[in-house]
């Protein structure tokens, strides 16, 4: 595959806003006959976004924060399935640039400016908590390891010639081992069968022996022994994900009242989008969908800041701006997506239509993680300027 490099973050903006008009045409249908968008991720590949976090030493446009966070938002407006699939490719981006060693980065950006896409084989079914991984690396006489586990909800998978595994070593630290997705042994299942992100593909991948090179296995351990970015740039992703599904929920409902809704014969008027009452919940939609907005652009900033000057306060203050961002827009997209019906009435609840998909994907996307337990930290941080814990969810 032959892709475009992505010179700056003003083309990165023009790019993602063209393929999220795009991705809009047929993303109901798409969700409607679970038809997965391999075709719309080979473009997403070709345009260079993938690759747009690749530093500057190694070709790449080395965006910021913010930036990246638009992307995804943009995304989502137009397909919440289609910006889900690569937030694990940034996110394990983020650890080779991290804890990737000189040679490491190097191959792995050379990967990514060719267009090649990173999945993710991270949690597990059956096990006491998130956190509890039972997937193992041995390690073999000739320095390399043989990986061994059943990973669950593993989204970007089924599409991606990588795929980063979360693992523990001997030593019960955790690493990732980047895997060729079709290294023997390695068996992507698409047995996802969620009521919403239904194109993610968010299956099962089965490891038995796989061997993996010492080079392709990172201590993301060591990622949390110091201040970190990175919880708080994979949980902004989530949040603009969110966003984005709540924008394009309220989207949707806007244009089927001015279109086709009817007014209420008490109210008097020749159209639906006259009634006052109307006007009154969509007014207060778009404030909750702005705010979301908001708190997403002022936390993304936040982790720029950090990036600048990497602190323990600097990283706590960061981690505390992505989790009210992530608050606000789970709530913003679930009550949105939830409101379209309310305002467009009975006809908008035809599975024909399948406005229903903005709420689905809302529904199942904001149990990623509790947001209640991000509003803990940001009271514990309020009362007390207790600093956050340093973990991939925070």
């Amino acid at each position: 595959m032959t892709a475009h490099v992505i010179a700056d973050d003003a083309e990165a903006l023009k790019v993602a806003a063209a393929l999220a008009e795009e991705f809009r045409t047929g993303a109901a249908e798409r969700d409607a006959t679970r038809r997965l968008p391999r075709a719309e991720l080979d473009q997403l590949s070709r345009s260079g976004l993938l690759a747009v976090t690749v530093p500057a030493e190694h070709g790449g446009a080395d965006v910021s924060t913010a930036t990246l966070a638009e992307v995804f938002r943009l995304l989502a407006t137009a397909d919440a399935s289609i910006a889900q699939i690569p937030q694990s490719h940034f996110a394990y981006v983020n650890v080779i640039r991290r804890q990737g060693t000189a040679e490491q980065q190097a191959f792995f950006s050379a990967e990514l400016l060719a267009g090649r896409r990173l999945g993710n084989a991270q949690s597990e079914a059956g096990t006491r908590h998130v956190q509890d991984l039972r997937t193992r690396l041995t390690p073999r006489p000739d320095g390399s390891f043989l990986l061994n586990g059943v990973k669950n909800y593993c989204t970007g998978a089924l599409f991606a010639d990588w795929i980063p595994v979360l693992a523990r070593a001997e030593d019960d630290r955790l690493h990732v081992a980047y895997v060729p997705s079709g290294a023997p042994g390695v068996t992507v299942v698409d047995d996802w069968d969620g009521l919403g992100q239904r194109t993610t593909a968010s299956g099962t991948v089965r490891l038995v022996d796989v061997v993996v090179p010492a080079d392709r296995v990172l201590p993301h351990h060591l990622t949390f022994e110091g201040p970190q970015l990175h919880g708080a740039v994979a949980q902004l992703l989530h949040a603009a994900i969110d966003t984005g599904i709540a924008e394009g929920a309220l989207a949707e409902a806007a244009g089927f009242v001015r279109t086709k809704s009817r007014p209420w014969f008490e109210s008097g008027l020749e159209t639906a989008a006259e009634d006052p009452l109307l006007i009154q919940r969509f007014g207060e939609l778009a404030v909750q969908a702005k705010a979301a907005q908001a708190l997403l652009r002022e936390a993304a900033r936040t982790v720029d800041t950090a990036r600048a000057d990497l602190t323990d306060d600097t990283a706590a203050a960061a981690s505390i701006a992505v989790a009210a961002a992530k608050v606000q827009a789970a709530q913003s997209a679930v009550e949105v997506a939830n409101a379209l019906f309310e305002v467009s009435g009975t006809r908008s609840a035809l599975a024909s239509l399948n406005l229903h998909r903005h709420w689905r994907d809302a529904r199942t996307h904001t149990l990623h993680d509790p947001v209640r337990w991000k509003i803990q930290h940001i009271g514990r941080h309020v009362l007390s300027g207790t600093r956050p814990p340093r973990h991939g969810l925070l």
